[in-house]
């Protein structure tokens, strides 16, 4: 999978349908542009009806193993502020006909409009069809309160157009740790209302997402047999598996969480296997050792294959935005093949080390942390640091013979990437972002060094990193 296609250039492309010849020809004005048309049209069909499917065992579903994660959902060519119903429509078809049947969404993903997005999709399918899963997403302590926490629950069943919800979640259990676990489930009864809501059968499955705190996380397994947890969304890759704990204090690693779900055979389903893409942008030199292993496979198949081989796990979810991801994600489990235990280890150790070594901020640009109160572009600013640091073009040092371009270069795409009034320089370090990370991280602090890294090579006061 090419991840060098930008999206607005990817979308003004594929956004008509099928690709003619002369569409290409005369819509094609740049070498980048050139490069997408071609990867999309070289491209392996995905076979129907090929699909690897698992089985819930509390309700005997047939998830398939692929997921649609609804939380990256493609925006118009000429307007980045809005969603493109039409391509989400035709994405979520080509899904359906490629044996493609959980969908996961949030009131919380994409400036709130997802639910409605996806509701409109699915719903010129039957409702047999397809399997949805959303969250009780009260981050903010004005909706923790039993009757803002209700409206969020029932407007979810509005806004997707169901009367049931196949796969409900609390969101996010972990983050503000004991205190907001008890503040948005626990003391308002919203948990004991979702017990009796599965019991009526207008919730089929019920469970949670955890990042944060991993005394919630054991504290909510504890209680599986009050509870009794239908599914648990954990992120699980071959990076964190052993090195989330090494890469950010904070986390748990994935092999730890797992192995607390496959003790109590509670299905686990699986999120971040691509890290938000860290898994695709890593260096040149790792990518080709893994090109070299399996020629056929693109570097982000390597990944599904890790998340989707573990026996517990009932599906792997991705947020697709271009239909060449789609593409990609479903060649991966149309069949599964199987990771061996060799290739799980060669993934989880050698390749795991040697990004690990890198170093970059554990951003997944999930965009929890958004909107700024300031305007800050926190997610952009991150990626682009990554994408420098994973591509070894960070200028680091004065005295080296690039140092010119690669200064140039790093503060021009910076400028493109995010508006000036948008960069890190203009955090003023409120902290309001912080608490909603899923992956902990010190956002304010990683902005002030990226700002102060910014100024130096503006000021081309950089000596070494």
């Amino acid at each position: 999978m090419n991840t060098d296609i930008s999206r607005r250039s990817f979308l003004k492309l594929l956004g008509g349908g099928a690709l003619t010849a002369a569409a290409v020809m005369t819509g094609c004005k740049s070498k980048e542009e050139t490069k997408a048309v071609e990867d999309y049209k070289q491209q392996v069909e995905p076979p129907v009806g090929k699909m690897t499917y698992r089985t819930c065992h509390t309700t005997g579903d047939k998830v398939s193993l692929l997921g649609y994660g609804m939380m990256r959902l493609p925006t118009k060519a000429d307007n980045d502020k809005e969603y493109d119903q039409d391509m989400i429509n035709r994405e979520v078809d080509y899904a359906i006909e490629h044996g493609l049947n959980y969908f996961d969404t949030s009131p919380a993903y994409c400036r709130g409009l997802s639910e409605r997005c996806t509701g409109i999709a699915l719903s010129r399918h039957k409702r047999s069809e397809y399997f949805i899963a959303t969250k009780l997403s009260n981050f903010n302590n004005a909706t923790w309160g039993r009757k803002e926490s209700l409206e969020m629950y029932h407007n979810s069943m509005k806004e997707l157009q169901v009367d049931y919800i196949d796969y409900y979640l609390l969101h996010g259990i972990g983050l503000g740790g004991m205190e907001n676990l008890n503040g948005r489930y626990i003391e308002n009864g919203m948990l004991d209302f979702l017990v009796e809501e599965r019991k009526a059968g207008r919730i089929r499955n019920l469970g949670f997402s955890y990042h944060g705190d991993i005394a919630v996380f054991d504290y909510l397994l504890s209680q599986h047999d009050k509870y009794k947890w239908d599914f648990v969304q954990i992120e699980l890759n071959y990076l964190d598996w052993e090195f989330a704990n090494e890469i950010n204090a904070r986390n748990t690693d994935a092999s730890y969480l797992y192995a607390e779900l496959e003790k109590r055979n509670i299905p686990a389903v699986i999120m971040e296997p691509l890290l938000g893409g860290r898994l695709v942008n890593i260096p040149q030199y790792v990518a080709t050792a893994l090109k070299q292993r399996d020629p056929e496979r693109s570097v982000a198949s390597w990944a599904f294959r890790y998340a989707g081989t573990p026996k517990g796990v009932l599906t792997v979810l991705s947020g697709m935005t271009y239909m060449e991801h789609l593409k990609d994600n479903l060649l991966s489990y149309s069949p599964l093949k199987p990771l061996t235990e060799q290739e799980m280890r060669y993934l989880d150790t050698e390749i795991a080390k040697q990004i690990v070594g890198i170093e970059a901020i554990p951003c997944n640009d999930c965009k929890y942390c958004m909107p700024c109160p300031y305007g800050i572009d926190i997610p952009g600013i991150f990626v682009h640091y990554n994408k420098c640091k994973n591509e070894g073009t960070l200028p680091r040092d004065v005295g080296d013979e690039n140092y010119r371009r690669l200064r140039r270069q790093y503060l021009i795409g910076m400028d493109r990437a995010v508006p000036r009034l948008r960069q890190a320089d203009h955090c003023i370090g409120c902290g309001q972002c912080e608490p909603h990370c899923p992956q902990n991280i010190r956002i304010p602090r990683e902005l002030h060094k990226i700002s102060d890294f910014v100024e130096d090579l503006r000021q081309d006061k950089l000596k070494r990193i």
